[in-house]
């Protein structure tokens, strides 16, 4: 999967765009299924609070360890997350914003949207985890 090769980004670069698209439109659909190319955002057909469907990305060659990126722009940064949100869909790249862990105790949702941005070619993208769709403020 990893190589140049256009082709072989095409199962991830298709879930994204699903992704992608339902967190801009945040419409519900009928799909019962809890997988990464749900029809809908939320626990439910029903849910209309839910606007991102966060996602961990695995690289080729990483040995199970998450993608990580720092959650600003500062070049000293040395925190980083490795949960993202997509943001932009563009053949074989993706844009990813960057998700920090909520630690506002009084918020009930885990992440919060960070101005921190990162394009990645998807062909040295090998798998993609999805995590409980949520609603992350300031997007």
């Amino acid at each position: 999967m990893c190589n140049n090769n256009s082709d072989d980004c095409k199962c991830i670069s298709e879930i994204l765009a699903v992704i992608n698209i339902l967190q801009q439109n945040a419409e519900c659909g009928d799909s019962c299924l809890d997988t990464c190319d749900r029809g809908f955002l939320g626990c439910c057909a029903t849910s209309v609070n839910c606007n991102t469907r966060p996602v961990m990305l695995y690289t080729c060659g990483c040995n199970s360890v998450p993608w990580s990126m720092p959650i600003s722009k500062d070049p000293n940064e040395t925190v980083t997350s490795n949960v993202f949100r997509v943001e932009k869909i563009d053949g074989c790249c993706a844009t990813f914003r960057v998700l920090a862990p909520n630690t506002d105790t009084e918020e009930p949702y885990p992440y919060e949207a960070t101005n921190s941005f990162f394009t990645i070619n998807l062909n040295c993208v090998c798998a993609l985890r999805c995590l409980q769709d949520t609603h992350v403020d300031c997007i």
